[in-house]
């Protein structure tokens, strides 16, 4: 089981499977999103989300095209992306799990759209100029 919480402690969640697969996204939504480079995320098994506290501070953002983003209204911190198809998240934000999420990101994707003010790492892992392919 692991929990986490945004930045104020007002949204406090548990995911109840072990994340399927982690990377860090570059893409420039994902930039003005976070306020940073590159976002560590993690894909959800399917219902493996529950928010345990502060449901009534989540507001959700769904941009033209793409995944809805999910943040809290208080603090505004990052916590999930899901498929606009599906009611339960699909990806959750690294930086808002308690302790080890017991996975580290495998590669990069969107690094065509990087951030001209950042470098990339040289940490050996694998750059898609988009998404790669399943």
């Amino acid at each position: 089981m692991l929990t986490g919480h945004c930045l104020c402690g007002g949204v406090r969640f548990e995911i109840d499977q072990p994340l399927e697969s982690s990377s860090y996204c570059h893409c420039t939504r994902c930039q003005r999103r976070t306020g940073t480079g590159a976002s560590a995320n993690a894909r959800l098994a399917p219902g493996s989300y529950r928010i345990v506290a502060g449901e009534e501070l989540v507001r959700e953002w769904q941009p033209p095209d793409g995944h809805i983003k999910a943040f809290c209204s208080e603090c505004g911190s990052a916590l999930y992306s899901r498929d606009p198809a599906v009611s339960s998240p699909t990806g959750v934000r690294l930086g808002t799990i308690d302790g080890d999420p017991g996975i580290r990101p495998a590669h990069r994707h969107h690094v065509a759209t990087a951030a001209v003010w950042e470098d990339i790492p040289d940490d050996g892992l694998p750059r898609y100029a988009d998404v790669p392919l399943p």
